[in-house]
Parts: C-alpha cells; sequence; structure tokens
C-alpha cells in the first residue's frame, strides 16, 4: 500500500521552528515530485514548496521564500520541510503530495496523486 506519513508538526512560538518529515511506504520517491501544502481553516490549500524529483530544481510560495527550506534524502525515502521564524499565519494543516513525474510544474493539488494525512502547525502570538 503507497503512502505518506507527516510527522513533526506541533505548537511552536512566533519565530521558532519546527521541521517537517514527509515518508512514504509501499512505493520509492525517487521518481516523484514532492510538494508541501496547507490548509487553514477556511481557506483553500496552498502550495507552500515543491521539490523535483532529483532535487535539482525547488519552488517556494513568495510567503515563505528565506523561511522554509525543503530537501529530500532518497536513500531514506522522505522529504522534509524546514520551518523557521514561523508566523501566526503559518498555522495550518500542512500536507506532503507526490506525482509521478520528475519535474513540479507549477505544483497545483490536483496534480498530485499521494497525500498524506496532514500535520497541524499552531504559531502562537
Amino acid at each position: 500500500q503507497m503512502q505518506l506519513v507527516e510527522s513533526g508538526g506541533g505548537l511552536v512560538e512566533y519565530g521558532g521552528s519546527l521541521r517537517l518529515s514527509c515518508a512514504a511506504s509501499g512505493f520509492t520517491l525517487d521518481y516523484y515530485a514532492i510538494g508541501w501544502f496547507r490548509q487553514a481553516p477556511g481557506k483553500e490549500r496552498e502550495g507552500v514548496s515543491c521539490i523535483s524529483s532529483s532535487g535539482g530544481s525547488i519552488y517556494y510560495a513568495d510567503s515563505v521564500k528565506g523561511r522554509f527550506t525543503i530537501s529530500r534524502d532518497n536513500a531514506k525515502n522522505t522529504v522534509y520541510l524546514q520551518m523557521n521564524t514561523l508566523k501566526p499565519e503559518d498555522t495550518a494543516v500542512y500536507y506532503c503530495a507526490a506525482k509521478s513525474y520528475y519535474y513540479c510544474s507549477g505544483y497545483r493539488p490536483p496534480q498530485f496523486e499521494y497525500w498524506g494525512q496532514g500535520t497541524l502547525v499552531t504559531v502562537s502570538e
């Protein structure tokens, strides 16, 4: 069974840091572009970051540029999202997703076939 499992969410103070992990089981991530998305209450799911299968192409939403870093360790079948200088507006459920294509190509949610269950990130003021 192909699964993605996120971990690392939690409650953090303004300006703090968290590292999210997205671990795959049942398939290898080597040939998949991986995206991180988030959804705040009452808002649409939005793309946060995306990394190509090789790790050679990386994209960030403007709202997180300079604060978040995406990386992948294909040997561990895991993708990470390091989040620094967190703000209350970063509060959301964070999801990782995989699409069976090498490149991110705009990383819109419908492009991604496999999704994790999400992990909640709450940033207090």
